[in-house]
């Protein structure tokens, strides 16, 4: 019975929309817009119908049984648009009028005047407005431009209007990665009405007018370096914020390195916040202000100083005079931090530690040389198996114990640079957009996760062994079994690591969000004080570590045991993917070569770059005769493996005479 209720309900609905008048859309193009050609053109595309007007009153009633009329005003700011909206007119603009016609779709039911699409289908939302005419003359732009309004903020806002980085919304845009930008892209956007295809939400358009993450904070500094401090300071200044002295009032953040205050000697203002500096390089990465709760620098109680500093307020009745004291306390105090005994330790540089030099020498590269700071923590799972000691321990037992634990202390710091650093920037979803390219994520950790996929069976196979631990059982059996994986996973690495370090180099420099992702990662124990350059050298000096450590291990190896031959032809396995490795980086330094010897000359043949050519010399010389130049020009010559080049100021030749 309800089945056939719902059949009938359905036929008189269709019955009574056939019977219902078909209402046609009529535009009145007022004054201006008709006069514009490309205007009436987009209408007839759309087969929409209009009439010309010089004034509202020449129409009449504007409601009619036929049609539904929609009025296309030129100027927004007329008078004319606040006399149709007070009869509740349709109203458009001649740019949401193009637009239509360009997408091909009718044009759109608005109860506002709508006069673009540049902010059509964005949800913003308010907070810090104090001026109501400010806020409704925001709001009224955001609707001419086809944007939607909401009140409260939750996840379906799509931007966050702040005039401060105060109150919930904010936090709550914050841990949600909604945009947060200032009012004046409001004001941008519809300067740029008139323009059809400008979309207000366009990423590299709205950062322009995004809310820094220091705006409206003024912050000071305790506890660190001379160096670390200016650092600090221009970062402040580059991300919208201040800097003050340590005892200024009006500072709203107290900056404190954790590591050398372990205490403040004074009382702090209610309204300042005391941090510890996760929370500026944290900003700073989210490219947000963080909330503070989370970062709060907890000082131990004291009660003699809490005595002391009461005593200091009973003695001293004006305010002023105690304001004065208690900052040369603080400026006193700030002397005897930077001056202290004990300085924080500093990463020693990486210079010339981080040069690479011949993969064959290995001479003097034991694992124990190889670190600049502390061993690096490791970022994974510790090995379920202890390695048993057995009753008697050989030389070549203790030279293949060692072995091992490089080996899995390789595979940590390998684990470390991968979680820490690879694997967060290639996240999706970064709050403040990724912080790298992926081009760049790239040129940086290159073929690092094939190295660690190698070295972590290395590593399981020499664990298994030092658990069934035998003189007869063979090591070099262990790498000879992962030569080949070897010889294709370190050539693309270590012949790119001066390309990786200089990428790392330049984006610190070039991007704050790298930099302050760098100074938090740095300073976590899985580091170990080392930089990110200083753990990915660690591949292109493990190999010669390695090495190094068979030969031990085959001097501790009697003349009859099966494993001498396997260590021999091991060692020789690893002198050969060495050999290929600077074999490979002396091709691409002569392939650099050439380049610049391309670049560096005018009307250079296009045939010199070839995969077999390479440069031999480059000469600097002085013309003697007057056949190609005349007496005492300089004349560079470009001897190459096949052919010369011979380059002057005016003439550049070519010659072939030698194969």
């Amino acid at each position: 019975m309800s089945q056939i209720c719902w059949v009938i309900s359905v036929a008189w609905l269709q019955l009574c929309l056939e019977e219902m008048p078909q209402i046609e859309t009529r535009v009145v193009l007022v004054q201006e817009a008709g006069k514009r050609e490309e205007l009436l053109k987009a209408l007839e595309e759309i087969k929409v119908p209009y009439i010309k007007m010089e004034s509202v009153e020449e129409f009449g009633d504007s409601e009619s049984p036929e049609f539904e009329t929609v009025f296309v005003v030129a100027d927004f700011q007329d008078s004319i648009l606040e006399n149709l909206c007070k009869f509740d007119c349709r109203v458009l603009g001649p740019p949401i009028v193009l637009h239509c016609a360009q997408k091909g779709e009718p044009l759109p039911f608005s109860c506002r005047p709508l006069y673009c699409a540049s902010m059509l289908n964005l949800v913003l939302c308010f907070t810090g407005f104090r001026k109501k005419e400010e806020l409704v003359k925001l709001v009224t732009l955001v609707h001419h431009m086809g944007g939607i309004i909401r009140r409260d903020f939750s996840s379906k806002v799509t931007h966050l209007v702040a005039n401060s980085t105060q109150g919930d919304k904010f936090r709550l845009a914050v841990s949600l990665g909604t945009p947060i930008v200032k009012a004046e892209w409001i004001y941008k956007a519809w300067e740029r009405r008139n323009e059809i295809d400008f979309c207000a939400a366009d990423e590299e358009f709205r950062n322009e007018f995004k809310v820094p993450p220091f705006q409206d904070c003024m912050l000071s500094f305790l506890g660190f370096s001379d160096e670390e401090r200016i650092n600090m300071e221009e970062m402040t200044k580059m991300q919208g914020g201040q800097y003050l002295p340590v005892s200024d009032d009006r500072c709203t953040h107290l900056v404190v390195e954790e590591n050398t205050v372990k205490d403040l000697p004074f009382e702090l203002p209610k309204k300042l916040y005391v941090v510890k500096q996760e929370w500026f390089w944290g900003s700073i990465q989210m490219d947000a202000r963080a909330g503070e709760s989370m970062y709060l620098f907890e000082k131990p109680e004291s009660p003699e100083l809490k005595k002391s500093v009461s005593q200091l307020s009973l003695n001293t009745p004006n305010s002023n005079r105690k304001r004065r004291r208690l900052r040369e306390t603080l400026a006193q105090l700030t002397r005897e931090t930077d001056m202290s005994p004990f300085p924080p330790r500093k990463r020693p540089s990486a210079e010339h530690s981080l040069s690479m030099g011949s993969l064959l020498d290995i001479s003097n590269t034991p694992e124990s040389s190889i670190t600049n700071g502390e061993t690096p923590k490791s970022c994974s799972k510790p090995s379920k198996n202890s390695t048993p000691l057995p009753a008697k321990q050989s030389a070549r037992w203790q030279v293949a114990k060692e072995l091992y634990q490089t080996e899995s202390n390789y595979v940590d710091i390998l684990t470390t640079i991968i979680q820490l650093f690879q694997v967060p920037l290639e996240k999706e979803g970064q709050l403040g957009g990724p912080i790298l390219a992926q081009e760049e994520i790239k040129t940086i950790f290159g073929s690092i996760p094939d190295i660690l996929d190698v070295h972590t069976k290395i590593k399981e196979d020499l664990e298994d062994l030092m658990i069934n631990w035998a003189e007869s059982k063979s090591i070099g059996d262990v790498i000879l079994k992962y030569s080949k994986d070897l010889l294709k996973t370190y050539p693309p690495f270590v012949n790119f690591f001066e390309m990786s370090k200089e990428t790392i180099m330049k984006c610190e420099k070039q991007k704050p969000r790298f930099h302050a992702f760098l100074k938090i990662n740095q300073a976590k124990p899985e580091c170990g004080r080392q930089s990110l350059a200083e753990l990915l050298i660690r591949p292109v000096q493990r190999l010669p570590s390695v090495a190094l450590l068979l030969n031990d291990l085959k001097k501790h190896t009697a003349e009859d045991n099966p494993d001498k031959g396997m260590l021999e032809r091991a060692i020789e396995s690893l002198k050969e993917v060495m050999t290929h490795i600077n074999e490979d980086k002396r091709k691409t330094e002569a392939q650099r070569l050439i380049f610049d010897v391309v670049y560096e000359v005018d009307g250079c043949p296009a045939n010199l770059l070839s995969s077999h050519r390479s440069l031999v010399q480059r000469l600097e010389t002085v013309a003697l005769g007057d056949d190609l130049c005349d007496r005492g020009e300089q004349v560079t010559l470009f001897l190459f493996n096949d052919c010369l080049e011979v380059r002057t100021l005016y003439y550049c030749d070519w010659f072939r005479d030698f194969h």
